[in-house]
């Protein structure tokens, strides 16, 4: 029997689904995955996020990735706001630290980090977190504020999840748990980690499962694919995949304030 999912993150407007989004999310509700939250990555991504979620019933987030962050102006806080005023958009994010790839210089990753957090504290919405080799200015950066949200594509170690788990924040897993080569530290992290605070995501056309059998030509990750994550996490929680994806949905739910909606 299949069972309803919904995908936590997923990069519609990268290049790889260009003039296919329509096949992309017919194959996703053929999968089960019943909603997906769009990412904006910088503004005109954010924009394009908003643009395909009212045009599919979707959800988007609005916000600059630590990648981008040195593309933010003056009028970040400005073009946030009145992406946030549409009602698909339901975070603020894609927003981080990333000091993996240092694609934007760190003070100023940190500078754009703390205006998106106070953003998301002023207009009361969740943040989508990126982190990566970054946890501990990540959680300093976090304490100085108050705000909700998912730590998105978890890679981390075990103390920087009980860190931010302290903070009451969700955690996104992606196909990365199903490598059993580099995920296997995050595989014995998983029992630590509440049902009740645990979020699926693709991360789609990034981190395609490495338990897809047979793999598909293009190498690209999907929505459809949701199922994947779904099922290593079932195994790993000792749980049915069913479980996992209704937990998830109702986590989803509540993080976003979707229980009346």
């Amino acid at each position: 029997m299949q069972y309803m999912m919904i995908d936590a993150g997923v990069n519609l407007t990268n290049h790889q689904f260009d003039g296919q989004h329509q096949e992309v999310l017919a194959r996703a509700k053929e999968a089960g995955v019943k909603h997906m939250l769009i990412i904006g990555c910088d503004i005109s991504s954010s924009e394009e996020s908003l643009a395909l979620a009212a045009r599919y019933g979707q959800y988007a987030s609005a916000g600059i990735h630590p990648h981008d962050a040195k593309t933010a102006t003056s009028e970040l806080e400005q073009q946030l706001t009145k992406l946030a005023q549409s009602a698909p958009v339901i975070a603020i994010g894609e927003c981080g630290l990333d000091y993996n790839r240092d694609f934007s210089p760190r003070d100023v990753q940190r500078a754009v980090f703390r205006r998106q957090l106070a953003l998301a504290e002023k207009l009361n919405l969740p943040v989508y977190l990126h982190e990566r080799d970054a946890s501990d200015d990540m959680l300093s950066i976090l304490n100085e504020f108050t705000v909700r949200g998912v730590l998105h594509c978890f890679t981390g170690d075990a103390q920087a999840l009980a860190g931010y788990l302290k903070l009451g924040l969700y955690i996104g897993i992606t196909g990365w748990v199903c490598d059993e080569r580099r995920g296997k530290e995050l595989q014995q992290l998983i029992p630590s980690i509440p049902i009740e605070r645990l979020l699926i995501e693709t991360d789609a056309p990034f981190l395609i499962p490495r338990t897809v059998k047979p793999k598909p030509k293009s190498r690209r990750n999907e929505p459809a694919l949701l199922h994947y994550v779904c099922d290593t996490l079932a195994q790993l929680y000792g749980i049915p995949a069913s479980d996992v994806a209704k937990y998830t949905s109702e986590n989803f739910n509540h993080l976003f304030g979707l229980e009346k909606k």
